[in-house]
C-alpha cells in the first residue's frame, strides 16, 4: 500500500489516480488528498467534484 509522501498516510486508488491526473501520470510519490488540496490550492470538495466528473467519463483512474 502506498502512503503519501507529506504526511504519511495510506492513499486510496482514488488518491493515486488523483495525483496522476492533476500532477503527473508519471509520478512515482503520491499526496494524500489533504495534502494534494493544499499543494493545488483547492478544496478536496472540488477534487471530490473532479474525481466523480472524470469516473462519470470512464476514466480508469477512478473507481
Amino acid at each position: 500500500m502506498s502512503a503519501c509522501a507529506q504526511c504519511g498516510r495510506g492513499l486510496t486508488f482514488n488518491e493515486i489516480g488523483a495525483n496522476k491526473k492533476f500532477v503527473s501520470r508519471h509520478s512515482t510519490q503520491y499526496l494524500c488528498k489533504s495534502c494534494l488540496a493544499v499543494k493545488l490550492d483547492v478544496t478536496q470538495e472540488e477534487i471530490d467534484r473532479k474525481i466523480e466528473q472524470f469516473r462519470l467519463q470512464g476514466c480508469e483512474l477512478f473507481v
